[in-house]
This record gives C-alpha cells, sequence and structure tokens, in this order.
C-alpha cells in the first residue's frame, strides 16, 4: 500500500532533520509533464513506500527518510513499472532537498494480464473489470494516447475462426474502454488471430500465453 503525500502547498513542506525533501517531476519523452501520475519510493532497507501523485504540472513533493537508498516505481497502464535508476538519500545533519525528474517514455506494446473470455467466446469476465479500469483511468489522464487493443489466440482450430474470435473479443474491450468514458476515435481493435505467438504452442502454459490482449500505442 502505497503512502501518498497529502496536496499542501510547497511552503508547508520543509526538509527536517531525519526527512529529506523530494521535489518529483514526470515528463514524457518530449518533455511534457505528465498529470496524475503515481510515482512511488521503495526503500531497501525497510521496504517502506513513499509515494505522491503529480498535479497538473507534472510534479509533487514528498518527505522521505534519509540515509536509505530507494528503489523507484510508476504506474504504467495497468501495473507499477520500475525505473531504471535508484535513489540515493545520504544521511548526516544537513538539511536536504531533492529535485527528482522521471522521463517516462511509454512501451510501444503492453498485454493486458488480467483480462479474461468465456471459453470459446468474446464475453468479458467480470474478473477483468479492474484491470480495464485501470487502463480507462490511464487514458483518461493522459488524453493524447490512442491506442490499438490487439486480440491474439492459440494456434488451435481453424485460422478463421480464432481471426474472427480475436477480432470480437478485441472489441469487446474497445467497447468496454468507450462506455466507460473514453473517445471512440482514440481505441481501434483488431484481431491477429494465431499470429505472432509469444510462446511455444506445444504446452498449455504457452498456449495460455498467446491467448492474450495488448495495447498498442498508436499516439502518445
Amino acid at each position: 500500500m502505497l503512502i501518498f503525500s497529502m496536496s499542501v502547498s510547497h511552503a508547508q513542506l520543509q526538509p527536517t532533520d531525519s526527512d529529506a525533501l523530494l521535489k518529483v517531476s514526470v515528463i514524457d519523452e518530449h518533455n511534457v509533464p505528465m498529470t496524475s501520475e503515481h510515482v512511488s519510493f521503495v526503500s531497501e532497507k525497510t521496504k517502506k513506500n513513499f509515494g505522491g501523485v503529480t498535479d497538473a504540472n507534472g510534479k509533487f513533493d514528498i518527505l522521505i527518510p534519509k540515509n536509505c537508498v530507494y528503489d523507484v516505481k510508476y504506474r504504467q497502464f495497468t501495473a507499477d513499472a520500475l525505473y531504471g535508476k535508484k535513489l540515493n538519500v545520504p544521511g548526516g545533519d544537513d538539511l536536504i532537498t531533492f529535485n527528482y525528474t522521471i522521463r517516462v517514455q511509454l512501451p510501444k506494446t503492453f498485454t493486458l494480464k488480467n483480462v479474461f473470455f468465456d471459453t470459446g467466446k468474446a464475453t468479458l469476465r467480470a474478473e477483468s473489470n479492474k484491470e480495464l479500469d485501470d487502463l480507462v483511468d490511464f487514458m483518461s489522464h493522459q488524453k493524447g494516447i490512442v491506442i490499438e487493443v490487439g486480440g491474439y489466440t492459440d494456434n488451435v482450430g481453424a485460422d478463421a475462426d480464432n481471426l474472427k474470435l480475436s477480432q470480437a473479443r478485441a472489441e469487446a474491450v474497445r467497447n468496454y474502454l468507450i462506455k466507460k468514458g473514453i473517445g471512440q476515435d482514440r481505441i481501434q481493435a483488431k484481431g491477429y488471430g494465431s499470429a505472432d505467438p509469444v510462446a511455444p504452442n506445444d504446452t498449455s502454459e504457452g498456449k495460455q500465453q498467446n491467448r492474450r490482449t495488448e495495447v498498442h500505442i498508436l499516439k502518445s
């Protein structure tokens, strides 16, 4: 569970003897501030999480314990992604203020790991709602994002049937997102059938991996 900083003015947060003041900025690959981005700092020493959510300027401030190294994570689509750089906050008696900028480059393809359908059908199961609602939340805040929902199957059955099923499943996801308020011009749907497997189809585990729903970033 993340411990999110409260929404307070910069004047109210000051570094202390035990805590450093961390001034976080999140930008995309075009240096555009990213709003409503969840960022957490996980202490390697205590495993505690400290985090915040960026404001309209892509920023937030937080107090974070000194004399510790932190893993940095940020919310990406529906899951937390590990940022490549660790944060090392030194100890000592000095009052410390850090300016910490995270540059987020969205992946071109992201697999939705918790989207499920009834067997052989395009009916979304209720277990899919949380993952899709997280995607809705992400797209609601990143309004320039345009995606394609890609549906995939394993290699069991006729190619034509698999293509039809994967298209119907991709459209079911698209329709869910639209009903939740995402503009239909921001979502395309395409079924790929058994094309582009990510694992061998000669095991049940491999087939399960190939039966997947992907998000393809068309525009960010």
